[in-house]
């Protein structure tokens, strides 16, 4: 299991985690990710660490290709509203349109959390954590839930989140990063894999940031 890495920067303001697993106009998933961090970075959201990117499987499985997923940290004077229209704007460029859920995608850009932000309401955000995985399945809130109500469930999120901010503390479980990651089954930790090679900007983007 990768460990976290020692930054030299403090914690982040917010969180977003990346996703690809179909071609977009920048090419691979790999490249799209690194193209839409290049984009995010010439807005007004500062890029502050970023987790390696990783192989995973698609979720439901046999639902397409492997992903390629990273977390982000940023800080930002942006409201949680204007963020997620910044992220929706970035998805656009790249192809992304929004179908079935947990379907393939060009892009994926979710807002994980922002301040420790509890949006709309802490009732809100729980129903929408404690959802049976069938409705999750089916039903997309209609407004922005912070923090993400799902990411305390996902390998795919955590593993790189616990990578950059082991310590980002979940603001209605009282849990961390890394104590959420250590929940999860081992199975579903062992999927998830760092990725060597692919497109050139993925190695110098990501050492970039650790030498900052």
């Amino acid at each position: 299991m990768p460990q976290s890495r020692n930054f030299p920067e403090p914690e982040p303001k917010g969180h977003v985690a990346l996703g690809a697993n179909v071609a977009s106009p920048a090419g691979t998933p790999d490249c799209t990710l690194v193209a839409a961090l290049e984009e995010l970075a010439r807005g007004p959201i500062r890029i502050t660490r970023i987790s390696r990117f990783y192989r995973t499987p698609c979720m439901p499985a046999g639902a397409g290709p492997d992903f390629v997923n990273a977390v982000v940290g940023i800080e930002t004077g942006l409201d949680p509203d204007a963020v997620l229209d910044r992220l929706h704007a970035i998805e656009a460029m790249f192809g992304r349109t929004r179908g079935a859920r947990w379907s393939a995608r060009t892009l994926d850009l979710d807002l994980l959390d922002l301040g420790g932000l509890i949006r709309p309401d802490a009732d809100t955000q729980t129903a929408w954590r404690e959802l049976p995985p069938e409705v999750q399945a089916r039903d997309a809130p209609e407004r922005l839930i912070l923090p993400h109500p799902r990411l305390q469930d996902r390998a795919f999120v955590l593993v790189p989140l616990a990578e950059i901010a082991p310590d980002w503390r979940h603001p209605i479980l009282g849990i961390t990063a890394q104590e959420m990651l250590a929940a999860l089954p081992e199975d579903e930790k062992a999927a998830i894999c760092p990725i060597s090679g692919g497109c050139a900007g993925v190695s110098s983007l990501v050492k970039g940031f650790e030498t900052q």
